[in-house]
């Protein structure tokens, strides 16, 4: 199995746009000529649209884009800006004299990273999709993830800078990688191991607090609630509905390695899947490809993130250490 860039995976294109002011922005991925697609969705507050579509029971079984955002429910805005580039392109789903583009999307929590009445919206949206002609990726505090953020139980305060990362892999023909912006209100670690990378520091006494204890030790008490990991997985491995439904599934494994706590009620993690059909796969394999690149992707998001908003990051932090 060798690495490989998320861009190298073909038939979709990537773009984001975002609003550094405004801390907020949006990633898209594209597939013009339709994905089989699905969804799994772990958290207990999610902020999506066309969800229900993707229920294998349901007629749709091919979408034309997944749009990841910020803004919470007012980011759900920016998918109309993807669609009406999409309906330019000719691309959705024919109704005889109409075409109608099939967009999934999930936004994240970031009000409050920066001006508070900025958020992504159509226009938005239609920069984002114009920009994945190039399909050109960059990690870190753009996209989706520009306002991202980890580690908030005590406050936007004692919270560290996070972003969008990304993370691909290919054994022979077959191809699995996984974009995910990283929007916790837990730690983020190495994945199956105790190497905590990012969660809720405190600048004044550079102090760390493991999220999972503080829960337990303050049992009771009002703490700060504003997450969510959203994502995708993208593939050209040749899967039906139900098992790109089950490949979602496993995926959300990738969090679980890395983030502690995860899915809680406060939540809104979701993971959509998409996929070209070309290759023939078995899906225990492209599952454990996939949880892999969720993983790697969420340790791209932190490590590629830099200090923004007042807020530490994991880069920075490196940087202090090595001063």
């Amino acid at each position: 199995m060798k690495s490989i860039g998320i861009n190298e995976i073909e038939g979709f294109q990537i773009g984001q746009a975002q609003n550094e002011n405004g801390g907020t922005g949006v990633t898209c991925i594209l597939c013009l000529d339709g994905a089989t697609g699905a969804v799994d969705v772990r958290g207990g507050g999610p902020a999506t649209r066309e969800t229900d579509l993707l229920d294998p029971k349901n007629m749709v079984q091919q979408i034309n884009a997944v749009v990841l955002s910020g803004g919470s429910a007012f980011g759900l805005e920016s998918s109309s800006g993807v669609m009406q580039y999409l309906k330019e392109k000719g691309a959705g789903f024919g109704l005889k004299e109409f075409c109608v583009p099939i967009v999934c999307q999930a936004s994240l929590f970031d009000l409050g990273c920066g001006e508070a009445d900025v958020f992504p919206d159509k226009a938005m949206g239609y920069e984002a999709a114009c920009n994945s002609e190039d399909n050109e990726w960059i990690s870190g505090c753009y996209g989706a993830g520009t306002g991202a953020s980890v580690g908030k139980m005590l406050g936007f305060d004692k919270a560290m800078k996070s972003g969008i990362g990304s993370a691909a892999y290919q054994i022979g023909p077959l191809k699995v990688g996984a974009i995910v912006a990283v929007n916790a209100c837990g730690d983020v670690f190495e994945p199956d191991s105790q190497n905590r990378l990012a969660g809720i520091y405190d600048k004044e006494t550079k102090t760390a607090y493991n999220t999972e204890d503080l829960i337990l030790q303050l049992a009771g008490q009002q703490l700060e609630r504003m997450n969510t990991t959203i994502g995708c997985v993208l593939t050209n491995a040749d899967l039906d509905q139900a098992q790109l439904t089950k490949l979602a599934g496993m995926a959300q494994n990738g969090l679980a390695r890395t983030i502690r706590p995860v899915h809680t009620p406060n939540d809104g993690d979701t993971l959509f899947a998409m996929t070209t059909n070309e290759v023939p796969a078995d899906l225990t394999l492209v599952s454990v490809m996939a949880v892999k690149a969720v993983s790697q992707a969420i340790v791209d998001a932190i490590k590629s993130a830099k200090a923004s908003y007042g807020l530490e990051s994991w880069s920075s932090l490196q940087e202090e250490k090595q001063a």
